[in-house]
This record gives structure tokens, C-alpha cells and sequence, in this order.
């Protein structure tokens, strides 16, 4: 092909078979997501800190809701530069500033350093998931991109258990004060290692290329992709049909930033950021006061802790079930029914007393609603963009996300104090259930859909010729 012409980027990786190729992206992509848990420790610092003497709950607030802050704003910028510089550059901008960051913030000489380093971390946590979880959906064929963005979700939702198990085995052996800050540089060390295979292996997408205008590359880089998966399959790939692949005048998709908040891609951004404020508001809910609300239904702190870690279980079964179902069910479809039975099993699991129906339709609802995050946060709110706004309308929507976790605890203690369980939960069901009737009334089907299809009407007015 004339490297002059337009490479159709999206055709010729959509034909790929099952390859090595797939299986370098996927890992560098999944261990990308799994080794960077600075926000994953969080938790296990802000106890060592809390011994040490160096924060209070006052601090401690401040240390928790900056962090949030952090990434919120690294989710709307990161997704403005990751369109504009590249989705490998961006990776690595981030990456490199994720790790500067926590290396810096382990020789923290006090807590207000370190408050301020965890802002960088934040902004640097939140620039990177989401860039890796809307780049991702360009690299892999469409039949199987459901499938492969949750199997990174399940690779690094691995990150909370396995800090614990770090931090459990660490504590005997050091102090408080070398505790947290070990914690700090193990993350850094390993994310360091994926830098290092990143700058070596990850291809530009060439995509973004194309959309970018930038051909020559973007074919240099499918013929290499293309020999990758001859050498590993040992098969030909089957050609392409001329008529699709006729030299077309270049074109260069040009989506500004003020188009998020007109027309079809602002649909987008309500479906997106209202999906993932559901996601947000019933995760973190869980996640952060299931222990308070099981002392609330009169089971002591011992049993409370011991729930707690029961139901926790349910997050990794949840997202493997994921993986296995995410692509043959409609996207649509899904989503909204797992928010439907969110809402059903949440209410009858507030009006539980006995201590076995609570174990119990606690882990099945920590089964949906993890199996609800994936969908929302890996598949689904990432692949409705076209590429041109890709990390910028995924970026968008993820930040309004951040924002409804900063609010929705004052509104959950308030429900807790005044209305008991039930009400938390009715709060949680009826967020849930709008946001499955917004999804079926804004939704797109992209299950088995090109990239440059789920992006066509919105592309439509937006092409420059050059």
C-alpha cells in the first residue's frame, strides 16, 4: 500500500487472529494497571501514619480527599494530552510521573509533604487508568475487545489483596515509619520495570496515527503488527478486499475539545459520566462503609472486619465472570441489568437481620457490582468515543465519576444517621435504576462494532481534508 494513502488502521487490525501481539499489549496494559497501587495502599499508610503520630482524622480527610482531588483533574487533563501526544507517549509521561512521585513521597520528612506528593500521585493514578483503559480498546479486534478490557480489570483489581498481603507480611519486620514508606517504593520499583518494557515494546496506536493524519506511520506500524502475527500463528493473513482498501484522498478527523458538550458526543459524556457516577457512588460506598453498616445492623467489630473480607472476595468473581460473559451479551442490555439487580439485592439485603442471609447476599452483591465496574470503568465507557476525543471524553467522564465519590459520603452518613441501612440502600437502588433507564434511552450498541464505526456519527461534519 502506498504509504501516502489512508492505512484503515481499524480494518486491518479488526482482522487479526488471536496473537502474541495480543498477548504483549494485554500484559503490558494489565501489569500496567496491576503494579501502580499507590492508591491501593492507601488505607495500610494512613494506619501506619495514624501510629506514628502523624496524622489525625482531620489529616486524614485532607490526605484522602486531595488524593481524590488528584484524580480528578489527572483524569481530565491526562485524557486532553493523550489525545493530543499519543497514547505511548502519554503512558509513559505518566507512568515516569507516577513513579517520581512516590519515590519522592517515601523521604517525606512530614505529613504536609507528603500530602503534597499525593496530590502528584493522584493526578499521575488518574492521567494513567485513563489512558490504558481507553487506549486498550484500539490495539485489540473488536469481536473480542469486551472480553480482553475486562481481563485487564481483573489483572489489576489484584492490587488491593495484594497490598495486604505485602503489608502483612512487612509489619513484623520493620517500624511504622519505614512501613509506609516501603510500602511507597515497592509500587515504584515494579512500575519502574514496566516503564522500562513500555518505552521498549508498546507500539504507537496507529489509530490515533491515522486519525492524527500521520499514514507513513501508522502502515509501518501495522506491517510489523501484521508479520508479528504471521511469525507467531505461522498462517498468512487473509487479504483485505481492494474496494475497501482503495487509495482515498487523506483525511484528518478534527474533534475540539468544546464538541464533548454538543451534539451526539455530549450525549456521550452524560451516558459516560452518569454510568461511571453510579459505578463510583455504589463502589465506594461499599467499599468504605460496609464494616459501619454492618456495627449498625448489631454485629460486633470482630465479625464486622470478618464480613467484610468474606464479601471482598466476591470483587475478583465478579470481574472473571465478567470476562467470560462480557461479549455475549449486548452492551446495553448488560448494564442495565446489572444495575437492575444492584438495586433489588441491595434492598433486600438492608432489611436483613440474620448474620448467614447477610454474609450471603452480601458477597452475591459484591459479585454484580464488581462485575458492573468492569463493564462500566474497562469496557464500556472507553470504547464509546471515536479516536480523534477518545482519551479526552473518557477522561471527561471519568472525572465527573471522581467528583460524585468526593460528595456521595457526606450523603451516605447522612442517610446512615437519620434513615438507618434501608435508606442507604434505597439512595444506592435509585441512583442505580436511573442510570439503567439513561442507558437504555442514550446507550450505544458497541459489543462486536469497529472503533471507526462507534465513531462514524460522531465524526460526521468533522473531517478536514488535507
Amino acid at each position: 500500500m502506498n504509504n501516502n494513502a489512508q492505512p484503515h488502521a481499524g480494518k486491518r487490525l479488526d482482522r487479526l487472529p488471536t496473537s502474541r501481539f495480543h498477548w504483549q499489549i494485554f500484559a503490558m496494559v494489565a501489569f500496567g494497571l496491576l503494579v501502580n497501587w499507590s492508591n491501593a495502599i492507601g488505607g495500610i499508610m494512613l494506619a501506619q501514619l495514624a501510629e506514628i503520630g502523624w496524622t489525625n482524622n482531620t489529616l486524614t480527610a485532607i490526605f484522602s480527599s486531595l488524593t481524590t482531588a488528584g484524580m480528578f483533574f489527572g483524569a481530565l487533563l491526562g485524557g486532553i494530552v493523550g489525545d493530543k501526544f499519543g497514547r505511548r507517549n502519554s503512558y509513559l509521561l505518566f507512568i515516569a510521573l507516577h513513579i517520581c512521585s512516590m519515590l519522592v513521597g517515601a523521604v517525606s520528612p512530614n505529613m504536609t509533604f507528603l500530602i503534597i506528593t499525593r496530590i502528584v500521585m493522584g493526578f499521575a493514578l488518574g492521567a494513567l487508568l485513563t489512558v490504558l483503559f481507553a487506549c486498550y480498546t484500539e490495539y485489540v479486534p473488536s469481536r473480542i475487545r469486551g472480553t480482553w478490557s475486562s481481563r485487564a480489570s481483573f489483572i489489576g483489581n489484584w492490587s488491593y489483596p495484594i497490598c495486604s498481603l505485602i503489608a502483612m507480611f512487612i509489619t513484623p519486620l520493620v517500624t511504622p515509619n519505614m512501613n509506609w514508606r516501603i510500602q511507597l517504593v515497592i509500587p515504584a520499583i515494579l512500575s519502574t520495570v514496566v516503564c522500562l518494557v513500555v518505552w521498549r515494546k508498546f507500539p504507537e496506536s496507529p489509530r490515533w496515527l491515522e486519525a492524527k493524519g500521520r499514514y507513513a506511520e501508522a502502515n509501518v506500524i501495522l506491517d510489523k503488527i501484521e508479520k508479528n502475527v504471521e511469525s507467531s500463528t505461522g498462517k498468512k493473513l487473509e487479504k483485505i478486499a481492494d474496494d475497501t482498501l482503495a487509495e482515498a484522498k487523506p483525511k484528518v478527523i478534527q474533534i475540539p475539545y468544546s464538541d464533548l458538550f454538543r451534539g451526539e458526543l455530549f450525549k456521550r459524556v452524560i451516558l459516560g459520566s452518569l454510568i461511571l457516577v453510579s459505578m463510583n457512588v455504589v463502589q465506594y460506598t461499599l467499599i468504605n462503609w460496609l464494616p459501619t453498616i454492618f456495627l449498625s445492623q448489631g454485629i460486633n467489630l470482630k465479625n464486622s472486619v470478618l464480613l467484610n473480607t468474606m464479601s471482598m472476595f466476591g470483587a475478583p468473581i465478579g470481574i472473571f465472570i465478567a470476562v467470560l460473559i462480557i461479549d455475549r451479551i449486548p452492551r446495553k442490555i448488560m448494564g442495565s441489568g446489572l444495575l437492575i439487580i444492584i438495586a433489588i439485592l441491595g434492598y433486600l439485603y438492608s432489611l436483613q437481620k440474620s448474620m448467614t442471609m447477610i454474609s450471603v447476599l452480601g458477597f452475591f452483591l459484591i459479585i454484580f457490582v464488581y462485575m458492573y465496574v468492569c463493564y462500566a470503568s474497562a469496557v464500556y465507557v472507553p470504547e464509546i468515543w471515536p479516536t480523534a476525543a477518545k482519551l479526552r471524553g473518557s477522561g471527561l467522564a471519568n472525572s465527573v465519576g471522581r467528583i460524585s465519590g468526593i460528595l456521595a459520603p457526606y450523603a451516605v452518613a447522612y442517610l446512615l444517621t437519620t434513615t438507618g441501612v434501608t435508606g442507604v440502600f434505597i439512595f444506592l437502588g435509585a441512583i442505580s435504576l436511573i442510570t439503567a433507564v439513561i442507558i437504555m434511552a442514550l446507550g450505544i450498541e458497541t459489543r462486536n462494532e469497529s472503533v471507526e464505526d462507534i465513531g462514524k456519527a460522531d465524526m460526521d461534519g468533522k473531517v478536514t481534508t488535507k
